[in-house]
């Protein structure tokens, strides 16, 4: 992490928003909301615009999603594999309305794919985003089995992001229980990996979460629609629920 003196008024250089498939879905019907899409790139344009330099990995739940396909007894490769095929439809769409404000964009996919998308190359990946770049990371990590948050968790630590900003929809943070059921349901301003991991928080597959917690990336989960949430993130302050290590806050 750099000293906001550096960054301007933000305190990261460098981050990995995870943007899952149910955001660019938004509130309408359709499997993509072109307003939720704008909404989107306007707020990884806005980070861009402070000079942060952001990566996204893009999900596919609001297209496809491999483990629901599974039940239904398809195979499991096949219907991950169709899932990736989904979050590169939905990278397209992002990238799209990226270049439509004037924002320089590279989209990776995991699964060669050049008509559309470059192959995921990482020393190719960082190059891009020091020319100021944004790059969407597709197709999750390229293997079955694997889910998109664990991708987040990779790119994050293969790109050397300084933070994994999993950006949610309509949920502002984790809490101890559902509180679309339960209106008694808690936030957690802070949390640590194993208190997320043996609480069993729905925050992100146990892979991911391991993933984070061995290379000690910080993540922090918040509501993408939630106005001017991530520009805050940028800058310090206290937005959604932090995981990590707990050292910051024991002044370790």
């Amino acid at each position: 992490m750099v000293s906001a003196s550096v960054q301007g008024e933000t305190i990261y250089r460098r981050v990995l928003l995870k943007v899952s498939g149910e955001s660019l879905q938004g509130s309408g019907p359709d499997a993509i909301d072109p307003e939720a899409v704008s909404y989107i790139a306007d707020q990884i344009i806005d980070a861009h615009s402070r000079g942060v330099e952001v990566a996204a990995v893009v999900g596919g739940g609001n297209i496809w999603r491999g483990s629901a396909a599974e039940r239904r007894g398809m195979e499991r490769s096949t219907a991950d594999y169709a899932g990736m095929v989904a979050t590169i439809i939905n990278g397209l769409a992002l990238q799209d309305a990226l270049e439509r404000r004037g924002i320089i964009t590279r989209t990776q996919s995991a699964l060669p794919i050049q008509a559309v998308a470059e192959p995921y190359i990482r020393r190719r990946a960082i190059r891009h985003l020091e020319k100021g770049r944004v790059v969407l990371f597709c197709a999750g990590s390229g293997n079955p089995y694997m889910s998109t948050d664990t991708a987040s968790a990779l790119r994050a630590l293969e790109v050397g992001a300084e933070v994994l900003l999993m950006a949610k929809n309509g949920v502002d943070g984790v809490y101890d229980s559902d509180p679309k059921t339960n209106p008694e349901a808690v936030r957690f301003g802070n949390l640590e990996y194993l208190d997320a991991v043996n609480r069993r928080l729905e925050v992100m597959d146990s892979t991911a979460m391991t993933l984070c917690m061995d290379n000690e990336m910080p993540i922090i989960v918040f509501d993408i629609f939630e106005r001017g949430a991530m520009g805050r993130i940028l800058r310090g302050d206290v937005v959604g629920t932090t995981i990590d290590d707990g050292s910051r806050r024991n002044g370790s």
